[in-house]
């Protein structure tokens, strides 16, 4: 499937703002099943974007912007190749181990009810390996939280989220990997975007922010994606952008803006499939 990305990133200041630094992980990488056919990434300030990758190997790119600053937009538009692969990530260059991914975040951390879950969601699970056990979690989870984007935030935890019942694809990802690490399996945080993100909030597809999901890391098979949103480990239909122990060292834009009033952000995102194919 070849996939068009346009997504549009609007921050608006009132009073403006002295200036702003900017992180963004906004540019997928080639492996398996994903090759990048062109990308642009452009500011609506005079800059420079520095690229770099960051401990994951996600590509990055930073910038600071000097004010006054009314408004500052960020705007990525381009097409990724894709191919189903079932979920399983390969092609790609492993930084760590995956017993780094065993490792708490304070988003991740398992409390007493999440850990009970997790338990009891994968007790009754009479086929060997890791896969059935994981496949049993995310339904679990699936069949738990209700998508929701207006109770939570950047900064909600697996457990506050948990104990609300609803929230969006990211807090889904990190009740899944609380679990799982709670569970002894390795599990990281994927951002990313899902064909049809941004066309209806709540619908389940993602937000408009792009979407979020899981991989685990599985022996013999390496990592593979779960997605509880939709109940699925990704297809052709999605885009990897980064990874990261938890949404904070995956997250698409971070960044501060300095001086200045209120910020408004506004997001403009659409993911469709191309009608335009690579001609063999």
């Amino acid at each position: 499937m070849r996939i068009q990305i346009n997504h549009a990133t609007t921050y608006t200041y009132d009073p403006p703002a002295n200036g702003a630094i900017q992180v963004l992980r906004l540019t997928p990488g080639n492996h398996d099943g994903q090759y990048v056919v062109r990308w642009r990434i452009d500011v609506s300030e005079n800059c420079r974007l520095r690229a770099h990758q960051d401990a994951f190997g996600n590509i990055t790119h930073s910038f600071a912007v000097d004010g006054p600053l009314s408004t500052l937009t960020v705007l990525v538009e381009g097409e990724v190749e894709t191919q189903d692969t079932s979920g399983v990530v390969r092609g790609v260059k492993e930084r760590f181990p995956p017993s780094l991914f065993l490792r708490e975040t304070d988003l991740t951390a398992p409390d007493a009810e999440l850990r009970a879950f997790g338990e009891t969601a994968t007790a009754a699970v009479e086929e060997p390996g890791r896969l059935p056990l994981l496949h049993a979690l995310m339904d679990a989870v699936a069949d738990t939280m209700t998508y929701d984007a207006d109770p939570t935030h950047a900064s909600t935890t697996a457990g506050e989220s948990f104990a609300l019942k609803r929230g969006v694809c990211q807090d889904f990802a990190h009740i899944f990997i609380a679990c799982c690490r709670h569970l002894g399996v390795p599990a990281r945080y994927v951002s990313g975007y899902l064909v049809g993100d941004g066309a209806a909030p709540g619908s389940g597809a993602g937000h408009q922010a792009g979407h979020a999901w899981a991989e685990a890391y599985v022996e013999d098979l390496g990592w593979v994606g779960f997605d509880c949103t939709n109940r699925q480990c990704p297809t052709e239909a999605y885009v990897r952008l980064a990874i990261g122990l938890d949404y904070l060292g995956a997250a698409p834009v971070r960044g501060n803006r300095y001086g200045g009033g209120d910020e408004q952000l506004s997001v403009a995102l659409k993911v469709d499939q191309s009608s335009r194919q690579i001609q063999g």
